[in-house]
């Protein structure tokens, strides 16, 4: 949003890569997730925890970046998908990289696709996520 309010002409930024962000998998914290999802804490860490670790680390940042201009007013989250190399582990530190697949803009609507690959320490996958956002113009 530009500091009056409105939204910004957004520059595509199809193809930006963020830099990667570092996530401790806590016990605690995924076990409290566990409990709110209804899943049993003693599981291990919920798949849908990825939420957490994958999209939540690095969605922040480009809804922070100046050049995409999103405009929350406008956004809507339209889809979500995930999926698993393996599931991690409490006490694990993984790594998530997001990257803006594709960002066209079609009849006043606004559809940015956004993907983030977790790795574990060792450099092994871990999570593809895959985000759709639709902003209105």
């Amino acid at each position: 949003m530009s500091a009056s309010g409105g939204p910004r002409n957004a520059v595509g930024v199809t193809g930006r890569t963020y830099p990667p962000v570092d996530f401790l998998i806590e016990a605690d914290r995924a076990a409290e997730f566990a409990r709110t999802i209804g899943a049993d804490p003693s599981a291990g860490v919920p798949p849908t925890f990825a939420a957490v670790y994958s999209l939540g680390v690095t969605a922040p940042q480009l809804f922070g970046d100046a050049d995409a201009a999103v405009d929350f007013a406008r956004l809507l989250h339209a889809e979500q998908e995930f999926t698993w190399t393996r599931h991690p582990k409490p006490g694990e530190t993984v790594t998530s990289q997001g990257r803006v697949a594709s960002d066209v803009s079609r009849r006043g609507i606004r559809l940015v696709s956004f993907e983030t690959q977790t790795k574990d320490e060792a450099g092994e996958p871990v999570c593809r996520s895959k985000a759709l956002f639709v902003i209105r113009s």
